[in-house]
């Protein structure tokens, strides 16, 4: 059975900037803002819908060396994209699907609202997934609000 997990988060930056670092310049900005992350390859497509991203992790993460991504579903008119984990990453840690998805929506000139919609299948029944889920993508948007307003160059 399907299991979603809802979290949203304001941030102190404008939709098209956090749209562009979300979206376009991901495989550039990932490794800057996730340490456990070295590097991020675009496998095929040209960043639009069905690219595949790869990304490779460090020897700190036991059981994953990478996480291969399909861009399943992209609105740039709604700011909207999600992201299939297709081999590796989260499967490699019990999730039979992974999908995380993040809908962007302009609150004022430089305030985002990011809405993280994540559904999963887990052949692991643990109380502590859902916690842990909800927090690594709340940290990954929050680090990406803070690279964008102190260090993007």
């Amino acid at each position: 059975m399907v299991k979603e997990i809802k979290t949203e988060a304001v941030v102190k930056v404008g939709i098209e900037a956090l749209w562009k670092a979300l979206v376009k310049d991901v495989r550039f900005v990932a490794p800057k803002l996730i340490p456990l992350v070295k590097n991020v390859q675009m496998l095929e497509g040209d960043g639009g819908l069905g690219t595949v991203l790869l990304s490779n992790f460090g020897s700190d993460i036991p059981k994953i060396s990478s996480s291969k991504e399909k861009i399943v579903e992209l609105d740039e008119s709604l700011h909207k994209i999600g992201l299939q984990v297709i081999e590796g990453g989260h499967l490699n840690l019990g999730f039979s699907s992974y999908k995380t998805t993040f809908q962007l929506t302009a609150i004022r000139e430089q305030r985002s609202l990011v809405s993280i919609m994540i559904a999963y299948e887990s052949e692991v029944e643990d109380s502590g997934i859902p916690s842990t889920i909800n927090m690594s993508s709340f940290n990954f948007i929050r680090n990406l609000e803070s690279y964008l307003l102190n260090d993007a160059t």
